[in-house]
């Protein structure tokens, strides 16, 4: 989505086996309180793997900084993990606090999970110890009954991947994303005003949590994260880096999926439909670009390939064929990249970023725009990229004004492409201060269990945004209501 004018802007692979989470419940001694307690719970096991879960709580004083220890008995090894850095030596595991988590007032509680393999037996641990202190954790598992697949915002952050034309847990059950897009990053550093606009701290977080929403798609800006010598230091680089990982750690404490999306990167443009005409990332360009961009998601990738729950959204919105003559040039131009008619500097295609993303190890779902500033599918499934992994899922932008803006569009040229692969609409809205057109993409998307997100989490004018809110406490504008009232309104 273009901004609106503002002169001061403050995988886990493989047969994935269907089975009953596994709870290893707290039992303490009668009357007494224990200084903390663990629950261990297997949410999901396949052959040769399975993924589990541990929640925290601590019962004594309060601690600015937890580690929690405990010993596999199966042979199991943990290879992956989120909200905690993970580690393991031996039978030993350690999970360590992350910057944003190590705060734990008396009767707080974290929660953290974990991808491993397993041989033989998956036994449960028996014993777990915070800080050194043990735990009073039992030591026999409790098989529980298999419980509905959970709905937007219920607390769960599940590691994703692709099955076919479904995102789906470690379980297999399919997964919807559901929420909005929290702008600022793409913008506020390049502009020299800060790194994102508006707060972003736990109350904030909240509130989008509160309208149901399971998923925060979050823009960002490449030269701001490479903390290229036009960015102010405070904004850039390190800082910069620091304040998305702690934003992703947030979304994530929220039950939220985290998806991260570059949205403005280098390169001039001046041709047909440019932005602006500066060669720094101030403004949507018609493709990413080889000087910068695959050294962003080799970077980001790096930094989240440990996370499954994290997911990558490789370029917003593409328009090569404003540039090019043709629409075989402009999807060509669209998956190879290189020097493409119309546009000056050296394109990186989406094959060049699936493969600097693969490259590092990530396994992260990876979703991809197309042409028409992502409006436009209809030749998707023909210019697909490779992907070792096979986690791509296709990203669609709609709006009230763009061209694929009714249902016999989406019939001809969206349902097919969902018949092949995820499809994930990153961008719904309109400018009407309304909802009636939302309604009627939301419905659609409902119709076929599919996801979307509404642009833009913003206190904006709802006109030329859109924007969803008018108070960071989640109060909507006469648009955002629509989005806000269907999400609750969801199972």
């Amino acid at each position: 989505m273009r901004h609106p004018p503002r002169s001061v802007l403050l995988a886990v692979t493989g047969a994935v086996a269907l089975v009953a989470a596994v709870t290893v419940p707290v039992v303490t001694a009668q009357g007494a309180t224990p200084a903390c307690t663990v629950e261990y719970s297997v949410t999901g096991q396949w052959d040769g793997g399975f993924q589990g879960a541990v929640t925290v709580t601590n019962n004594a004083a309060p601690v600015s900084g937890w580690s929690l220890g405990f010993d596999f008995a199966g042979g199991q090894k943990v290879t992956q993990g989120w909200n905690a850095k993970w580690s393991q030596s031996g039978t030993t595991v350690t999970a360590t606090n992350e910057s944003w988590n190590g705060s734990l007032a008396t009767g707080a509680s974290v929660s953290a999970g974990f991808i491993a393999s397993w041989s033989g037996s998956n036994a449960a641990p028996t014993a777990f110890e915070l800080n050194g202190t043990t735990c009073n954790a039992g030591a026999e598992p409790d098989p529980t009954d298999p419980t509905d697949p959970p709905g937007p915002g219920d607390g769960s952050v599940p590691a994703l991947h692709v099955a076919g034309n479904k995102l789906v847990d470690a379980t297999g059950t399919t997964r919807r994303l559901l929420g909005v897009n929290r702008s600022g990053g793409e913008f506020m550093c390049v502009q020299g005003y800060g790194i994102w606009d508006g707060p972003v701290d736990d109350a904030a977080i909240g509130a989008i949590a509160d309208w149901n929403a399971n998923t925060v798609r979050i823009p960002l800006n490449e030269e701001c994260w490479l903390g290229l010598s036009n960015i102010k230091p405070e904004y850039g680089g390190t800082n910069y880096v620091n304040a998305v990982k702690d934003l992703v750690g947030r979304v994530k404490a929220h039950g939220m999926t985290p998806m991260l999306e570059l949205h403005w990167s280098w390169g001039q443009y001046t041709g047909n439909s440019a932005g602006c005409s500066d060669v720094h990332a101030t403004c949507q360009k018609p493709m990413p670009n080889m000087q910068y961009t695959p050294a962003f998601w080799t970077s980001v990738a790096s930094a989240f390939k440990d996370d499954p729950t994290v997911v990558f959204d490789l370029f917003n919105e593409p328009y090569p064929d404003r540039a090019t003559s043709t629409t075989t040039q402009a999807w060509q131009c669209w998956r190879d990249g290189g020097t493409c008619p119309g546009i000056r500097y050296e394109v990186a295609g989406m094959q060049d970023l699936v493969d600097a993303v693969r490259d590092t190890g990530a396994g992260n779902p990876i979703l991809l725009g197309g042409l028409a500033y992502s409006n436009d599918l209809s030749q998707w499934p023909t210019y697909r990229p490779t992907d070792p992994a096979g986690n791509l899922a296709a990203a669609w932008h709609v709006y009230n004004f763009n061209t694929c803006a009714n249902e016999s569009c989406w019939n001809s040229t969206l349902a097919p492409v969902a018949d092949q692969v995820p499809l994930v609409a990153g961008e719904i809205g309109e400018n009407t201060c309304s909802h009636s057109f939302v309604d009627r993409v939301m419905k659609w998307f409902d119709d076929r269990d599919l996801s979307y997100l509404g642009w833009t989490w913003n206190t904006w004018d709802c006109s030329s945004g859109p924007a969803l809110i008018s108070g960071y406490d989640g109060t909507p504008t006469s648009y955002g209501i629509g989005l806000r009232d269907h999400l609750r309104a969801l199972d």
